[in-house]
C-alpha cells in the first residue's frame, strides 16, 4: 500500500484542441438530440469554424499536392456550415410549435415565444447556407475537376448537390419559416381566456 502511494502520479495523457480538425472530431450526433447536445455541436462546430488548420499531414483525407490541399479546405469549411445549418435546424425544431391547438390559448404569450426562438434558429441557419454555397462553389472550380479526395467524398457529394441543387437549404428553410408564421398569426388570434 505504501509503495503504491509513493509512485508519482501518471498524467492523462491530455492535449491541447486547437485546430479545426481537432475541434471537428468533437462533435458527435446522440440518438435523441436534446437541446443541450444540440448547443453543444453547435458550440465545437463554431469553435472548428475559427480556429486554424492543421498541418496537411493531420488532414481528414489524404493530401498529396498544395492543389489538393486547397480542395480540402473549401470543402471542410463547406461541411462545417452545412452541420451548423443541421444543428441549427434541430434547435429550431424543438421550439417549433407546428400548430396552434385552441386548447393551447392560455400559453399563448410562451407559445409565441417559443417561435420567435425556433426563428431565430432558422435564420441563423440560413446565415450559414450562405455561406456553405460560397465554398461549395470554391471546392467546384475547373482547377479542381479531376481531383477527388476519396476519404471525404461525402464532402464531395455535398458540394455536387449544392451545385445541383438537390441539396438546398434555403429552400427548406423557407418553408420553415412560412410555416412558423402562420402558426404566429394563429396564436395571435387566439383570445387567451377562452378554450
Amino acid at each position: 500500500m505504501v509503495l503504491l502511494l509513493s509512485l508519482p502520479a501518471l498524467s492523462g495523457g491530455a492535449y491541447y484542441v486547437q485546430y479545426k480538425e481537432q475541434y471537428y472530431k468533437l462533435y458527435h450526433l446522440h440518438y435523441i438530440q436534446y437541446p443541450d447536445d444540440t448547443m453543444e455541436n453547435i458550440y465545437w462546430l463554431e469553435k472548428a469554424l475559427k480556429a486554424d488548420f492543421a498541418n496537411p499531414l493531420y488532414a481528414l483525407a489524404l493530401i498529396e499536392d498544395k492543389t489538393q490541399w486547397e480542395k480540402y479546405r473549401y470543402l471542410f469549411m463547406m461541411h462545417i456550415n452545412l452541420k451548423l445549418i443541421e444543428q441549427y435546424l434541430y434547435l429550431g425544431n424543438k421550439w417549433n410549435k407546428r400548430n396552434a391547438y385552441f386548447y393551447n390559448a392560455p400559453w399563448k404569450e410562451q407559445n409565441l415565444e417559443s417561435l420567435k426562438t425556433a426563428e431565430t434558429c432558422y435564420k441563423t441557419a440560413l446565415y450559414y447556407w450562405k455561406d456553405a454555397k460560397e465554398w461549395a462553389d470554391k471546392a467546384l472550380d475547373k482547377r479542381f475537376r479531376f481531383i477527388n479526395l476519396e476519404r471525404v467524398q461525402n464532402w464531395e457529394d455535398e458540394a455536387g448537390r449544392i451545385a445541383d441543387g438537390t441539396l438546398n437549404y434555403e429552400k427548406i428553410i423557407g418553408r420553415e419559416l412560412d410555416l412558423l408564421e402562420k402558426v404566429r398569426q394563429k396564436f395571435q388570434a387566439m383570445d387567451e381566456n377562452t378554450y
